[in-house]
């Protein structure tokens, strides 16, 4: 079941938090819990992907992103994602997470993530999300005429850059 409840939580501890805009970073602490282990008694890599909703949603609240949705009667997806795992995480231990609105093309926001345990580097995520409406994907020029953000977007890093490559020339559909 989808951690509503942690949710929520990471609302109310966000509440009142500083405002943020692109490039700014949200730092939120989370513990690994006996429900998201795997069998091996580590997290569990679909968690993971829950845990970094729990930082990603909280920071999109904090940009002002979230009250524009409501506003347009618009949603949000992650249209893509690339992570790593890179150290494992056990029961009861503490996570820090980062997340970072990064940069954003003509059709996509970037944000960047990772998850830090005892001062080392755990985990990292690439997610490209998308603002929708009933018709489909929002321009991201009027997502950010919404945020009144048009003119501070910082330029896509070469790696992000090399990653959006690749993933406009992989299949689509897969092959059978």
């Amino acid at each position: 079941m989808y951690p509503f409840v942690r949710l929520a939580w990471q609302f109310f501890l966000h509440r009142n938090d500083a405002s943020l805009t692109v490039g700014d970073v949200h730092i939120s602490s989370h513990y690994c819990l006996p429900w998201d282990l795997d069998v091996w008694m580590e997290l569990n890599n679909g968690r993971a992907l829950s845990l970094y909703d729990m930082g990603r949603i909280p920071m999109a609240k904090r940009s002002g992103l979230i009250t524009a949705l409501k506003r347009r009667r618009w949603g949000l997806s992650v249209a893509g994602s690339s992570v790593r795992y890179r150290k494992r995480i056990r029961m009861l231990d503490k996570i820090e997470m980062r997340s970072t609105a990064i940069c954003a093309d003509h059709r996509f926001m970037y944000v960047e993530q990772s998850m830090w345990v005892k001062g080392i580097c755990a985990g990292h995520a690439l997610y490209r999300t998308v603002v929708t409406n009933a018709h489909g994907m929002v321009p991201t020029d009027d997502v950010l005429k919404e945020l009144d953000l048009q003119d501070s977007l910082p330029s896509i890093p070469d790696w992000v850059a090399a990653w959006i490559h690749a993933e406009d020339i992989r299949p689509w559909p897969p092959m059978e």
